[in-house]
């Protein structure tokens, strides 16, 4: 999982925040989190409404219509950001952006 921080959160900001939670809880999976940043580079990305079983077709569109037809290659996997709470949310309603690194065709 990744969560996107504003630009103002720095490395040492986030290493101080680490050593609070290991004194006050030191979960189990605190050694796997950590800071990074990630430039994914030109991407085109589609909105997809509904369950995230049925993602595939949005995602078919985008790989097999979209991309072929604007000259566009795969550049890496896709990721998900997911918006809303699928807590919350009626699976019919939930709303994931799929985000497609690419490179143009030479």
């Amino acid at each position: 999982m990744m969560i996107m921080q504003p630009e103002w959160i720095t490395k040492e900001m986030f290493d101080e925040a680490v050593e609070v939670v290991r004194t006050k809880k030191n979960p189990a999976a605190l050694p796997g989190v950590y800071f990074d940043t990630y430039d994914e580079g030109l991407s085109v990305q589609i909105m997809h409404i509904g369950s995230y079983d049925d993602e595939a077709p949005t995602l078919r569109r985008l790989h097999e219509e979209y991309m072929p037809a604007n000259g566009l290659d795969f550049n890496g996997p896709h990721h998900e950001v997911y918006i809303g709470d699928p807590r919350k949310a009626e699976p019919s309603k939930l709303k994931t952006i799929l985000r497609q690194p690419v490179k143009r065709r030479t």
